[in-house]
């Protein structure tokens, strides 16, 4: 069976406008049917559970409704306006929206991703884990798939 590499973007939202949560779903949900590249998590303790935290959901209940329900992205938005307690309010959304956007990876992780693509390190450099996170997942694609 393939697996994939999740090519979404953490800076890419959907339209409740939350930042990360369509890469949350995908690999979420590659992960529930064995398909998610090994080297990434279904639901990590980094922007993933940034994000749940972010909207007050539980993990374990994110990771069942994907796992047994298989929706779409619009369905899974769905289920999210559905939950109580839920923190879909403009302040929550773009709280959490800056914490994704200002997350700097420490100097080794960006030094390694640097290196891996051919990018020097120097002030024209990416520093922000958005688009670090962004060149690791496409070199690993560009290594498994294109190369």
């Amino acid at each position: 069976m393939a697996t994939f590499i999740p090519l979404i973007s953490s800076g890419t939202a959907g339209p409740l406008g939350v930042l990360h949560l369509p890469r949350l779903w995908l690999k979420a949900s590659l992960e529930a049917r064995g398909k998610l590249d090994s080297r990434y998590p279904g639901c990590g303790k980094g922007y993933d559970q940034m994000t749940i935290d972010a909207l007050g959901l539980k993990t374990d209940a994110v990771l069942a409704f994907i796992k047994d329900k298989k929706p779409t992205y619009p369905q899974f938005e769905a289920w999210i306006k559905a939950q109580p307690g839920v923190k879909l309010d403009a302040a929550s959304i773009a709280k959490h929206n800056a914490g994704v956007l200002g997350y700097i990876h420490n100097d080794a992780t960006r030094q390694g991703v640097l290196a891996n693509n051919g990018i020097p390190d120097d002030a024209n450099a990416p520093k922000d884990a958005v688009r670090l996170n962004d060149l690791d997942s496409w070199q690993e694609f560009h290594e498994a798939e294109l190369k």
